[in-house]
């Protein structure tokens, strides 16, 4: 089985996120640019962000800040989500030439989710029960939970399973849950030192990939 990631994997605009986390921590005093928070809360836990910002600045966030955020984001993300280049012919390749079962597993919400992929046509490949949020089930990324939720749905042991990543936090959660991953960043830029990581710069390296690992696991058997 493939489990993607969501937000820098399928849907680009996470930077739109986290400028909006940016923009609320300058309201409480933080003077952090939107580059400085794309690279801090990037990838990151809502409520562990709000705790980050309150501890920074010295002011009290109201007790739901991590609501009030997720549905500053959801609304936005309803018109402003891309597709990262590439995701949907990627998914259309892994369905026909692949043909392994796929699921999602992201810190994202249901609703963040169900808004990303509505805004960027990429529903149709990602029925609503093959998606499972680390935020919904508070089973938040590096812990290993969110995967091994969606390998025991599909009834598949976490070993048969491939993540598809661009974090730092999503590699270590694969890492735990005992999963093979591949990790979508560009190969200039640093990346977790873990012997079986393997890395793609593009998306239309993935399914490539995927086909010549089958293919070696075929032959040695």
């Amino acid at each position: 089985m493939i489990i993607f990631d969501c937000d820098g994997v399928l849907v680009g605009g996470e930077h739109l996120s986290t400028a909006l986390m940016s923009e609320d921590a300058r309201h409480y005093g933080w003077n952090i640019s939107d580059e400085e928070g794309n690279k801090l809360f990037g990838g990151g836990e809502l409520a562990k962000i709000g705790e980050m910002i309150a501890e920074k600045t010295g002011k009290e966030l109201p007790a739901d800040w991590d609501m009030i955020m997720q549905k500053r984001i959801v609304d936005m993300m309803r018109t402003k989500a891309k597709e990262v280049d590439g995701a949907e012919k990627m998914l259309q390749d892994v369905i026909k030439d692949v043909k392994l079962p796929i699921r999602v597993g992201s810190n994202s919400s249901m609703a963040e989710m169900e808004a990303k992929f509505a805004s960027t046509g990429l529903n149709k490949y990602l029925p609503e029960e093959r998606i499972h949020s680390g935020r919904d089930l508070n089973m938040p990324k590096p812990r290993p939970d969110i995967y091994l939720y969606a390998a025991k749905q599909e009834g598949i042991p976490p070993e048969n399973c491939v993540v598809l990543e661009d974090s730092d936090a999503g590699v270590e959660a694969a890492r735990r849950a005992g999963m093979a991953c591949v990790l979508l960043r560009d190969l200039n830029k640093p990346a977790p030192s873990w012997p079986g990581l393997m890395r793609i710069a593009h998306l239309n390296e993935f399914v490539p990939l995927l086909l010549k690992i089958m293919q070696a696991q075929k032959a040695a058997h």
